[in-house]
């Protein structure tokens, strides 16, 4: 596959994740009533799924610095299963469930949404980079993998850190 092609598809199916987020928060699809038990385990699960990229993303970049680089991208390739599965629960929660709000009153509502839409627009960014990333590792692009990490693994951090604070601060206001 040439680069070109590459990155077309990346580009491609960076657009139709970030379409499905915009979608599903927009509630344009019908909700089922009642909201299925399961639904309410997702945020945790959510959770739990971004602090383990997380730590495996620190353990990643510990083991690259070694020069281990089959244990490197068997990490990476995990955490970018990670990453996936909680795309799709994140989805399915914000599809089944109505939104939570964090309370207007609270003195702790300006530092949650600057963690919120900071977490939002940086998820939104960090796929395209972290896809690009794995295509050149893994085709041994070894310098033009290094230019797009230089990016994406902070962001891809950041992103997952985030998101478990983000649940932290807003679980308790969730009504279930």
């Amino acid at each position: 596959m040439s680069e070109k092609t590459a990155f077309r598809l990346i580009l491609a199916m960076s657009v139709v994740v970030f379409a499905a987020v915009i979608v599903l928060n927009q509630k344009l699809l019908p909700r089922p009533e009642p909201v299925p038990p399961f639904a309410f385990i997702l945020p945790k699960l959510n959770a739990v799924l971004n602090g383990a990229c997380s730590i495996l993303l620190l353990i990643s970049f510990y083991f690259i610095r070694k020069g281990q680089i089959v244990v490197h991208k068997t990490l990476n390739l995990l955490s970018f299963a990670l990453s996936a599965v909680f795309l799709i629960s994140y989805v399915t929660f914000h599809w089944l469930v109505p939104e939570t709000r964090f309370p207007e009153g609270n003195p702790l509502r300006p530092v949650y949404l600057s963690v919120l839409v900071s977490h939002i627009i940086l998820a939104s960014v960090v796929l395209p980079l972290v896809l690009i990333s794995f295509h050149r590792g893994l085709r041994m692009q070894v310098e033009k993998h290094k230019q797009i990490v230089r990016w994406a693994f902070p962001i891809w951090l950041y992103v997952t850190v985030t998101g478990v604070v983000v649940y932290l601060m807003i679980s308790p206001y969730y009504n279930f």
